[in-house]
């Protein structure tokens, strides 16, 4: 057999390829022009770094229910499922589109019993065919395209684990956001039934007040109407946390119907907000490393695209037995081989090649351009929960301020009503006020929450040294 002959040959030609040059651009990082944060220093262009951990920052909010939840999340969700699905597709895709650098080589076995027939006074012939042998074939990756091929196919993998990463720093996030989201509506849940109970008991003096003469009917109608608003706004928080409860089964991989979350209070403080956060922070978002990975494999198709303007050289080579009896076929005089090559050059094609390139240039600027927008999206994400984090928790102190200020008002004006110097009106007007300044409150706090958790997704993850 030539096997041997074969390999040598197969041996020295991938030295002398290995060294050739690959048509296309050689890729590089493109830097992109984006400004600093306002409270940070010098910009630096992002690069991929989308493998350091980021960490279980969910657990800086200190609730242990929540860390129970972001826990499930990682097993259970089948989006997640879906996008790990789609990663091992890419791994596969990419060993796929590096498979053509290397020879195939293929073992091949036949056993035939045939009848010929009778021609020219010869009797018709029965007799066996056996057959044994090895067949490699090669095409010579002369102008690089294969490689380029290799080089997209190994990108668009690396892109796609970071969109794994993506759905999973995502689906935490929106996790965290839907139950805190449910905290706030039970905060306000818990004020509305306070009130309820509070409304009852006005109603009730008011009524008694009437009946001795002291107040109006009308005054009775704004207590009557008063109360029934609340115990309205109250059912309508009740379908509010049932929706939230039910969105949290979804994320979770859940029936809504196995699910439920107890009330419980929001854990205080809301997490406080770093004095800054460096622009390398922005490396360990994935949906930054996902564009930059894509913008490569789009550099290395250009390569392959203009390896069509040049022409194809394939190496064959096949060696083995064929035999009329199996018992002695692996002999000398059965052997057979062959040793050949072809080479396929493009003369025309109505500019097919040209389009081709035309279009993998083309698809190179989007990707450079989505990779740029991406990263400028990034510091938008950042600047906006920055200040939202700072200026929602100024905000809160001076709702605190106005919660106290209308507290103190209703218990003035509940006074005066007692001592008959003014009308049920005033009540109601002030109690309205107070709940309405309580509600905010509750409403800003929900936002502090929803900013603290986008602020940790927009920078990739926790911001603190141990992660």
């Amino acid at each position: 057999m030539k096997a041997a002959t074969l390999a040598l040959i197969c041996a020295a030609t991938s030295s002398l390829l290995l060294a050739g040059c690959a048509l296309g651009p050689n890729y590089q990082r493109p830097a992109v022009d984006a400004p600093a944060f306002k409270v940070t220093g010098d910009w630096k262009p992002a690069g991929p770094s989308d493998h350091l951990p980021r960490g279980k920052w969910w657990r800086s909010f200190g609730d242990p229910t929540l860390n129970e939840l972001e826990e499930r999340l990682d097993v259970s969700s089948n989006s997640i499922r879906v996008a790990e699905a789609q990663y091992r597709q890419a791994q596969a895709e990419a060993v796929i589109a590096r498979s053509p650098l290397f020879p195939t080589l293929d073992v091949d076995a036949s056993a035939q019993r045939q009848k010929t027939t009778a021609r020219s006074g010869l009797p018709a012939q029965v007799g066996n065919s056996f057959d044994l042998g090895l067949s490699s074939s090669w095409e010579l990756d002369l102008w690089g395209a294969l490689r380029r091929g290799a080089e997209a196919g190994t990108a668009s993998a690396q892109s796609s684990a970071a969109d794994l990463e993506s759905v999973r720093l995502s689906l935490h996030a929106t996790l965290a956001q839907s139950y805190y989201s449910l905290r706030i509506t039970d905060t306000q849940q818990r004020l509305y039934d306070r009130t309820v109970e509070d409304y009852k008991r006005f109603l009730e003096m008011t009524r008694n007040r009437y009946n001795q003469g002291i107040d109006t009917r009308a005054d009775v109608a704004a207590a009557e109407s008063q109360l029934k608003a609340a115990q309205a706004q109250a059912v309508d928080l009740r379908l509010q946390r049932d929706q939230l409860e039910h969105s949290i089964a979804i994320l979770l991989g859940v029936p809504p119907a196995t699910f439920t979350l107890a009330p419980a209070e929001v854990p205080l403080p809301v997490p406080a907000t770093p004095a800054l956060i460096a622009s390398e922070q922005l490396e360990r978002r994935p949906d930054i490393a996902a564009a930059e990975r894509r913008l490569a494999a789009a550099s290395a198709n250009i390569g392959v695209a203009t390896a069509g303007y040049f022409p194809v050289l394939s190496l064959s080579a096949s060696a083995g037995y064929e035999g009329r009896h199996f018992s002695n076929l692996i002999s000398a005089s059965d052997e057979v081989w062959a040793l050949g090559a072809s080479l396929v050059a493009p003369l025309f094609n109505a500019g097919k090649t040209h389009a081709q390139v035309s279009e993998a240039r083309a698809a190179y600027d989007q990707s450079l351009a989505t990779y740029r927008q991406t990263v400028l999206s990034a510091f938008q994400e950042v600047e906006d929960n920055l200040a939202a984090a700072s200026l929602l928790a100024e905000e809160a102190k001076l709702q605190d301020d106005a919660v106290a200020a209308a507290r103190q008002n209703t218990t003035i004006t509940l006074n005066q009503y007692k001592a008959g110097t003014v009308s049920y009106l005033n009540v109601v007007n002030a109690q309205a006020a107070q709940l309405a300044a309580e509600r905010t409150a509750a409403q800003l706090l929900g936002r502090r929450l929803n900013a603290s958790v986008t602020l940790l997704k927009a920078a990739g993850g926790d911001w603190h040294a141990e992660s």
